[in-house]
């Protein structure tokens, strides 16, 4: 028996540093049967592609192993929607070493202004110990492990450093005591200096939790659209029930202003739903019976009865939700640079701390001073800021991305985005509303009479073209009302009845032939619309087994109110944007000039159309182009799969968006344009935390490794680097679509 390749999510605990994440990698990776595995330092999650047959026990072992904790990943539809308080704040830990650490350091800040203060060696050493070994015990543990797995990470570095400063401090105070037991002459101590580094380690973690929980901002949100329970119509009467209890098929009441519970269809009412968080469209989209309703969205003004299609992890919410989570949880590309360099980080910084001590204390004869040089080469040399620039970026990037209506289901697609030179449009139900409508109708006598009769005969028609005639006559004020009776469909040929006694067919071009009508009359501006991509439909009065024509009826797709608006931005972009489309060349052409898009292909089958996305890959001359393409339906799904990245309308098919690696939540063509956008500007965003991430670093170890940083300056940069890789990402949680 076959074992089949599934997707898997861990919770890690214990994870400081890039170091970290790829110790944990490895680690997963030697477990037989797990195919690949990618481990987010800011999501604290591992995903892995596993063999049907590994427990999970097993890999949680592993994990555990490695020196890390980890648990099975909770799904957001099963997760707590609250969760208890903690007895103590977050910040106790760094409120408690600041309090220890401040009578430290009290001395040297006031020394500038003339006051001498100096803590008796005693008091030194009790207001230390417990930072060094209490407070300070997580980065004990996290180095422990790391020495024991063979390799290295931020918390052994701290550890080093710090228990450095702490053991020459006491090897210095127990050095003055004789041996009656009086002190001699005082000497330097830096248990200070211990204290602060862990102080400052501990304060830009939490700093840098914070801010990390900032970045998931935008699960909490969707999360929060989950209501707890569901107002369910059984028996005639209307019970509210907890949400897990309800079941597909079961009518649920939703009163104005109240949140929708589950995904399904109204079956009775008419109302406005605000699916803007869902969305992005800021508009509340009218519903009626028939319309599809989604949970998370609200109720504006009616009272709806709607019929549950489906609940929980199976809801076009849930689904978002999980898609935003993979998105944020997978690598970049660029992060395979940083895992490479963080591979060899820690052991380079723990010899290069070993010849800086050796180098000064041979050098200058000074060993407590080549011991503070190196542990300042050990505190600042950390890898925190590596290992979240670019996961926290990709987290913020598809959050706020996600709030206004954009899914970019992974990292891959969004760095990609930014290079895209060409943007590809399918035509109908992408760039057109995908709906027909009477464009215009021709009789040779009465205009009015002709839409009478061919609505007469469509009425009660469930065909597109059909419920297009019916919307224009609707909107035809004074329109006489007829009624068809013998009405029946002729396959492939059209419609035909009977009307006050006499019989009427609405059809083809082809069934006019059959039945000798001659089209000569109108046939110029018949020539002409079709000319224009438009589908003709003839009226003829039947005569025993001929016919006689009246009119003509003209269908056409409309553009989409945003799509001109949507390839002017992408021209702003500087892409270049091109229409694949099955209509003949002149409908094809009428349709780019209207659209203003830089090129077309006409009469391109579906199958084509990846070979057609192929071809403009190629580029020009030796450069080729990086390729999106939009598009909606099942046709689209093999060029969406062909094209740089795939780029789909969810008010399209289910195949679709599955090809596609960035969904628009709404059928604006515009949004294609601000997901580039995000793209670039998140991804400019990796760029900029990468540089400081490696600047810090090039700049800081020489500096601590020339004796130029104390270890107290080294932890506070070290520090600060880390929060300001996480701040600048979370700029990005300004960014607002063009229209807005």
């Amino acid at each position: 028996m076959t074992s089949t390749i599934r997707e898997f999510s861990l919770d890690i605990e214990g994870m400081s540093c890039a170091s970290c994440v790829n110790r944990v990698e490895k680690a997963l990776k030697k477990v037989p049967g797990v195919s690949s595995v990618s481990v987010n330092l800011a999501t604290e999650t591992a995903s892995i592609s596993i063999l049907d047959d590994i427990p999970l026990p097993t890999l949680i072992a592993a994990v555990e192993k490695a020196g890390y904790q980890a648990s099975a990943h909770a799904q957001p539809e099963d997760a707590p929607r609250k969760k208890a308080s903690p007895a103590l704040p977050s910040w106790w830990p760094v409120a408690l070493s600041a309090a220890l650490s401040l009578p430290l350091v009290l001395p040297m800040l006031l020394m500038p202004f003339g006051v001498q203060l100096e803590l008796p060696p005693l008091w030194q050493w009790l207001l230390a110990t417990p930072v060094q070994f209490w407070l300070g015990w997580r980065f004990y543990r996290a180095g422990w492990g790391a020495l024991r797995a063979r390799s290295g990470n931020m918390d052994l570095l701290v550890a080093l450093g710090t228990s450095a400063a702490y053991g020459l401090s006491l090897y210095q105070w127990l050095g003055t005591q004789s041996m009656d037991g009086h002190a001699m002459a005082a000497p330097h101590l830096y248990f200070e200096s211990a204290a602060v580094v862990i102080t400052l380690v501990l304060l830009g973690k939490w700093l840098e939790t914070r801010a990390k929980r900032q970045t998931a901002d935008a699960i909490a949100a969707l999360n929060a659209l989950r209501p707890d329970s569901a107002r369910v119509r059984r028996d005639g009467r209307d019970l509210d029930v907890p949400l897990a209890q309800v079941r597909v098929g079961d009518l649920v009441v939703l009163r104005a202003g109240e949140r929708v519970p589950v995904d399904g269809v109204v079956r009775e009412g008419r109302s406005h739903l605000d699916e803007s968080m869902l969305t992005g469209e800021s508009r509340p989209q009218e519903k009626e019976p028939g319309g599809k309703v989604s949970a998370g969205s609200i109720n504006a003004d009616g009272l709806l009865l709607v019929e549950t299609t489906a609940i929980g992890a199976e809801t076009v919410l849930a689904q978002i939700v999980r898609m935003v989570e993979q998105a944020q949880a997978a690598k970049a590309p660029i992060q395979r640079l940083v895992d490479q360099v963080s591979a060899v980080f820690v052991p380079a910084v723990l010899v290069l701390a070993l010849i800086t001590l050796i180098g000064w204390g041979l050098y200058a004869g000074d060993w407590e001073q080549a011991l503070l040089n190196a542990v300042a080469v050990l505190v600042i040399a950390c890898p925190c800021a590596l290992g979240l620039a670019t996961p926290t970026a990709i987290m913020a990037g598809t959050g706020v991305a996600a709030r206004h209506g954009i899914l970019i289901k992974d990292a891959q697609a969004l760095e990609i985005a930014h290079r895209i030179d060409v943007v590809a449009f399918d035509k109908t139900g992408t760039l057109t509303v995908g709906r027909p409508r009477l464009t215009e109708w021709q009789a040779l006598q009465d205009d009015s009479r002709l839409l009478a009769l061919s609505a007469a005969l469509q009425a009660g028609s469930e065909h597109p073209l059909g419920r297009a005639v019916a919307d224009a006559a609707a909107s035809q004020a004074g329109l006489p009302h007829l009624q068809a009776a013998e009405v029946r469909s002729v396959a492939g040929r059209g419609i035909e009845g009977s009307i006050n006694g006499v019989f009427y067919c609405l059809g083809s071009s082809r069934w006019m032939q059959e039945l000798q009508a001659s089209t000569q009359a109108l046939q110029q501006r018949a020539d002409a619309l079709q000319q224009q991509g438009r589908t003709l439909s003839w009226l003829a009065r039947k005569n025993g087994e001929r016919a006689e024509i009246l009119g003509l009826l003209a269908f056409g797709d409309e553009i989409k109110p945003g799509a001109a608006d949507a390839v002017r931005k992408l021209q702003q972009l500087g892409i270049a944007t091109v229409m694949l489309t099955g209509d003949n060349r002149g409908a094809a052409q009428q349709a780019a000039a209207q659209l203003g898009i830089d090129d077309f292909r006409a009469e391109v089958l579906p199958a084509d159309k990846a070979r057609a996305v192929e071809a403009l890959r190629q580029g020009r001359g030796n450069r080729p182009a990086v390729v999106a393409m939009v598009g909606d339906g099942i046709n689209d799904a093999p060029a969406l799969a062909a094209a740089d990245v795939g780029i789909a309308m969810s008010t399209g098919t289910d195949v679709a968006m599955q090809a596609a690696g960035i969904t628009l939540m709404h059928g604006d063509p515009g949004l294609a344009a601000d997901a580039i956008d995000i793209s670039r500007r998140t991804y400019g965003k990796i760029r900029q935390n990468l540089f400081w991430a490696f600047i810090y670093n090039l700049v800081g170890i020489p500096l601590a490794a020339f004796g130029l940083l104390n270890p107290m300056l080294a932890g506070a940069a070290m520090a600060f680097s880390s929060v300001s890789v996480v701040s600048n990402a979370l700029l990005l949680r300004r960014w607002k679509p063009h229209q807005e």
